[in-house]
């Protein structure tokens, strides 16, 4: 009852494939040719993709990160709040409690 149970390895289930075989090719000897000329030197193209901005696409990133300062402002705030709320209420209970305890020590 006590003895942990050890996991089988799960066998696969469903459409088993075999592996691929590898079989040489044979070495082929090329005869040299004279290369041609170069044509004239181009301009490497840039690899990055160029990025078009609609007015739809502004104004919609404008509008999302215009939600995001909402929202994480709001967050902020109100974890601001519950922090001041919690701090004033310890505060209450410290003068209740040091009221309480200071009537006892005069009576």
């Amino acid at each position: 009852m006590l003895r942990p149970k050890i996991p089988t390895m799960p066998t696969p289930t469903g459409l088993v494939s075999r592996p691929a075989v590898v079989e040489p090719t044979a070495v082929i000897q090329h005869v040299p040719v004279t290369p041609a000329p170069a044509p004239a030197a181009q301009a490497p193209a840039s690899s990055r993709p160029t990025v078009q901005l609609t007015p739809g696409s502004v104004l919609a990133l404008v509008g999302g990160g215009t939600a995001v300062v909402l929202v994480v402002g709001t967050v902020l705030v109100s974890m601001l709040l519950a922090v001041a709320v919690t701090a004033a209420s310890v505060a209450v209970c410290a003068l209740v409690i040091r009221s309480l305890v200071s009537s006892q020590h005069h009576r």
